[in-house]
Formats: C-alpha cells, structure tokens, sequence
C-alpha cells in the first residue's frame, strides 16, 4: 500500500509538473485531463517479430579505384533473418538502407517481414555506408579527405557487392532478389533497378523524391505542401502559424529579445539576426517532420509522435489567444515529447544544414550534409505567400556558398539527372512508385504510372512511407490496398525470368 501510495502521490506530482511548467506542457483535452499522447499501440500482423542478426561485411572501400587504398575494406552493418525463407528458392528481400542508423529503418518497416512471411523470402536490411556503425575510417570518417567516398554510386555498389556475395555464401544464386527503401532509401531502390537489373528484380520506393532531388520540379513546393497539410486539418491553423511567426519578427525587429527568451522558453536570450533565423529554422523544421509523420497511430521513429500529429498541433496552435506560447508548445510535440526538458537550446535541437527540410543530429547529420553538398539537390525555399513559414531562401547560389565553407566541394546539381535518368523512366521495369497524400516530399516523386511494370500508387491519408511500416489496426483502407496491389507485384516479378537469361535464348533462337 505504501509503494502504490508513493506511485500515486508520484504521478499526481509528475502532472502538476507537466501542466504547470512552460515548456514540459502536454496536450491536455478541454476538460483540462493529461492525456497520454505516446501510448503504445497493438502491432497487428505477424504474431512473433523477426529474429534479426546482426552481422558485418567486409565491404571494398573504393569500388571505383583500383589504386586508391589498395583494395582496403571497411565493415558494413547489415541485419538478416531467415526465419521466414524457403532455403535455396524463395526470394531475397534487401533493403537499401538511407541516411541513418539501419536498426531504425528495420523496426519501422514491418510490411517488408509481412510480406517475407507469406513470400518465404529471406529479409536483409543493408546499412548505408558513413551511417550508423558503417564508418569506413571510424570516427575520422567525416574529415576531409576520407568523406569523398561517401556518394550514391558508392552506396550502391556496395549493395551490388552484398548481395552478390552473400547469395554465393547462402547458396541462393537461383533467389529473385526485390530491394525496398523509403524516401532516399526508396531512391536507392530506384537506383539499383535501373543500374544493377542484372541484380535486382524489382524495387519498391516508398516516398522516394527522385524527381525533386534532381533538380526537377519547383523550388517552392515542399514547404507548401508541409502548409497544406495543416490547413486541410484546419484553415484557422495554417493562419494562427502565420500570424505567431508575424508576431515573432515583430519582436525580432524591436529586438525585444528578452520576451522571446520567455515566450520561447529558451536556454539563452537570443542577441542576433542569425539567433532569430536559427529560432524559424527550428520552429520549421518542427512542422517539417510532424507533416511527414503524420500517422494515425503514435510512432517512435525520427522521434516521439503521438497518433494524428498534425492534428495535435492544430490544437495546440488553437489552444488560446497567445500564438507564440502555442508555437513554443507545438515545437515541443517534435523537441519535447518527454516532457523534460526545461528549456530549448538552439543550436543543439536543431543544426542548419544543406538540406532545409532537416539534416537531424549526431554524425548521421554530418554524413547527410555532405550528400546535400555534392550530388542530393534540396534548394528548397518558404517564402510565407505559398506556404505560412517566414522567408527562408536557399537558393542554389546559397548552396555553393555554403558548401564551399562547409566542406570545400561545390555541388554538381544536374548529376542525378545524369547519372539516374531524371524523369526519362520509360525505358525501366519492375519499380513501383508508392506516396502519400499527407507526406511533403510526394510531389518530389513519381505519382502518375508510367507502364504496366512502372507502377505508381497513391495512398490516400498516408504519411511518409507509411505502406512500409506494419499492419495496425489504425490503418486506413488505401494503405490495405496498396500493400495489397505491391504484394501482388512482388509475386509476379519473383517468378519472372531473369531479363539477360530471357534475351540470351532470344537471340540463341534468332541465329540458328
């Protein structure tokens, strides 16, 4: 009875806390209770998750210099489960991990095992070079020179390279081989069909922007496609963050800096026009990623989100009539999920980078940098008339700029285009194209079908990649189909012979 009072008395304490303090407020419903925003939900699917592995390959450093290091090798990260394989015969799904540690991408990305267990495929997740523990020169990786063998060609061959071995070590030379990937991981996907069809059967790209990262497209449109998330989850929200960034530059111009410190609960007053720039930078990229995780149920991926994020925020910016304490207080659902911190800090919550929608943190952010300074194209720009953010430009001008300071390499913007085709795919095979209407880098993708086997799908009420993630029974009915229509792909490509086999007795036929 002691120990249940002390619990009690302890929580009664932690809400107070949490009601009272600036900046460790949670949502609270309108009759004021705390409400739980990270509750656990059901996963729904298999009934046992996978058993992962988790294994290193000794991975050629320099694929494309025969004299540079001497052939050296680094140890790639990868994680596979065969719990799910029909041994020798079933097919091999790999993942082409992105810009992160792999472990993440492995256990938010449950429909890949799903479908592992219908398909009887073998299930590897491969971990990006220069990310996560795949450090090819260890903590020196992102001094210069070593991080120039961090590039996209490189990555990929490095999956070439994989599979190929580990099928020979696996006795899977006969095994169709389909590789998934969302968002960048999703290009990658892309990339591998069209560079390594010899490889790969097929590829599934879950809200891959391969036209957007080219160059192609409009410089405008992310930052407008963040706002209209919110403004279709209420107009008067979209117009509440305007006006509270309007009231920000206000105070900015009066250099009231003191009332920002306090409104924003922030660890130290801002002195400076690049303070402020670096405050709407933070606040941004909060509504940045709230938008793209923008699931029905609460997620811990890329951080702590609670069920229907943008919908929490609109409530939050809605909660009263002081816009920047809501603004402070919607920021907090991505930089504050736990409640604990006591005051923002902004240059560590948040790191301007060469990608405006968000490098993140830690080394990973580093490596990211780099890709936006060399091949990654992410000049995107708010301009507060197409979109509710301040005026934040980044153009290519500004690119150049800073990736000359920052690591001395100037950006090749059409090479992308080049090197993967742009928007010329007419020509490719075996790649569905899947996005979500609620996910900003949509309209950086593919979202029209091209041919019967360059197959888009857009999922209605679906936010970043949300068909890669796990059967749960707060799914809506598009993302059911969806898997359903990609299941059905997958089945018939794996059956396909392979296209060199298939031309080889073409054209043995053709001569005799």
């Amino acid at each position: 009875m002691h120990i249940l009072f002390i619990f009690v008395l302890t929580l009664c304490f932690l809400k107070f806390i949490l009601l009272h303090h600036p900046v460790m407020k949670p949502y609270v419903n309108d009759n004021n209770d705390f409400i739980n925003l990270f509750q656990p939900q059901q996963h729904g699917g298999s009934k046992a998750d996978p058993q992962f592995t988790e294994k290193y390959f000794p991975q050629i450093m320099d694929h494309f210099n025969f004299l540079s290091l001497i052939n050296a090798t680094f140890s790639q990260r990868y994680l596979i489960t065969d719990q799910y394989w029909r041994k020798g015969s079933g097919p091999i799904f790999f993942y082409t991990g992105n810009e992160g540690d792999i472990w993440e991408f492995a256990l938010n990305s449950g429909f890949i095992t799903e479908l592992a267990a219908k398909q009887g495929a073998l299930v590897i997740f491969a971990e990006h070079r220069y990310y996560g523990k795949s450090l090819p020169f260890g903590k020196d990786s992102f001094s210069l020179p070593q991080i120039s063998l961090l590039t996209v060609e490189q990555a990929l061959a490095d999956y070439a390279v994989m599979i190929t071995e580990l099928k020979q070590q696996l006795a899977a030379s006969a095994c169709p081989v389909i590789v998934f990937g969302g968002s960048y991981g999703g290009m990658l996907s892309v990339y591998m069909r069209l560079k390594y069809p010899n490889i790969v059967a097929g590829a599934l790209a879950a809200s891959a922007p391969i036209l957007s990262t080219a160059g192609l497209g409009d410089s405008r449109q992310f930052f407008h496609d963040v706002t209209a998330d919110f403004e279709n989850c209420a107009p008067q929200c979209r117009d509440a963050v305007r006006n509270a960034f309007h009231q920000l530059k206000e105070l900015a111009e009066r250099q009231d800096y003191s009332v920002i410190q306090s409104k924003f609960a922030l660890c130290k007053p801002p002195s400076s026009a690049q303070d402020i720039h670096q405050l709407n930078g933070l606040l941004r990229n909060a509504f940045t990623v709230i938008a793209m995780l923008d699931y029905p149920y609460s997620t811990h991926f890329m951080g702590s989100m609670p069920a229907n994020p943008v919908k929490v925020a609109c409530q939050t910016m809605l909660s009263g009539p002081d816009l920047l304490t809501n603004l402070r207080n919607t920021a907090g659902i991505l930089y504050n999920s736990t409640g604990m911190l006591s005051c923002f800090d902004l240059y560590s919550l948040y790191v301007e980078c060469a990608d405006p929608t968000g490098c993140g943190l830690g080394f990973d952010s580093m490596a990211w940098d780099y890709q936006a300074c060399t091949e990654i194209n992410l000049c995107y720009e708010s301009n507060n008339l197409t979109d509710m953010f301040p005026p934040m430009s980044f153009t290519e001008a500004d690119r150049d700029s800073y990736c000359a300071k920052r690591w001395s390499v100037m950006p090749r913007p059409d090479w992308l285009r080049i090197q993967f085709w742009g928007d010329a795919l007419s020509a490719a095979s075996n790649i569905i194209f899947s996005n979500g209407d609620l996910d900003p880098w949509a309209n950086g993708g593919v979202r029209r079908s091209i041919s019967p086997s360059l197959v888009a799908i857009n999922i209605t009420g679906g936010a970043h990649h949300l068909d890669l993630r796990g059967s749960n029974e707060a799914d809506p009915e598009s993302v059911l189909v969806a898997r359903k229509t990609e299941a059905d792909l997958i089945a018939k490509w794996v059956t396909m012979k392979p296209f060199g086999t298939t031309a080889l007795i073409r054209f043995s036929l053709a001569s005799v």
